[in-house]
Formats: C-alpha cells, sequence, structure tokens
C-alpha cells in the first residue's frame, strides 16, 4: 500500500511552499508529533530486537509501550503547562496536548516477561528478547 499524505499534511506542504513567512506554529515549542516523526532503529541480535525510538519533550511518565505478540506500539502522550508566579494573572494562554502513537511488527514474537525499557535525553531504547519457539512435540498415537 503506498503511502498517501493526509489532507492536512497536504495543506501544510502546499502553504509551507508558497507562504512559507505565513505559517504558524504553536507559542511552545513545536508541533505535535505525527506517528511517522517517531523515528525508529531496530536492530537484531540472535537472542533479542534492540529498538531506539525518538521521543523528545516527553516525560517517561507519558510513554507507554504495549506488545503483542511480535506488535510493538509505542503512544506518548504530549503535555504543555506554564508555569507562573505567585500572584501572576494570566492574559493569555494557548496550551496543546494530544497523543502520538506507532505500531510495528517485528518478524517473531517477543518474551512479554524479559523485556526492558529504558528512556534517557528523548530517546527510548527497548530491549525485547525474541520467545523461544517451544520446538515441535511428538503425539503418542493409541
Amino acid at each position: 500500500m503506498a503511502n498517501v499524505p493526509s489532507r492536512s499534511n497536504l495543506f501544510d506542504d502546499f502553504f509551507k511552499e508558497f507562504a512559507p513567512g505565513f505559517f504558524i506554529k504553536p507559542l511552545h515549542g513545536d508541533p505535535l508529533p505525527s506517528a511517522s516523526q517517531i523515528r525508529i532503529d531496530v536492530s537484531e541480535s540472535d537472542a533479542a530486537y534492540t529498538v531506539l525510538a525518538e521521543v523528545p519533550g516527553v516525560g517517561k511518565e507519558d510513554i507507554h509501550v504495549s506488545i503483542d505478540g511480535s506488535v510493538v506500539t509505542l503512544r506518548a502522550e504530549v503535555k504543555q503547562q506554564d508555569k507562573r508566579a505567585e500572584g501572576e494573572k494570566v492574559l493569555r494562554s494557548e496550551r496543546y496536548y494530544g497523543a502520538v502513537s506507532r505500531s510495528f511488527q517485528l518478524p517473531q514474537d517477543i518474551d512479554q516477561s524479559a523485556a526492558k525499557a529504558k528512556y534517557d535525553n528523548g530517546v527510548l531504547t527497548l530491549t525485547l528478547p525474541k520467545k523461544q519457539a517451544s520446538g515441535s512435540q511428538r503425539l503418542t498415537i493409541e
């Protein structure tokens, strides 16, 4: 299946090309990432897969990883909160929040009980051991 850009991406790309000075960004940095913006690298050894995923600007408590067989799903919740001094009035507040997720399938099932995740400097590192095949078993015919 071809990767077809969404309607909003086409609209954004059109205005970025023809009116780059008029493209509006949120006050608090970059807009929410799309699923394709969670960049991943996957490497494989004999015993495990290692996944490196870029999830900048998100606290580790807001990152959720789920494993279902060989399918891995990464979900990140983005929350923007402003700090203000005591006695200050808010005249205008532009906050954004949302969630982004990405799923991908690995060639072999994952041993969920031995899987590990580490988050450091915007990079999530997953160590996903391969589930060992139970092997074949010969049945006795009665």
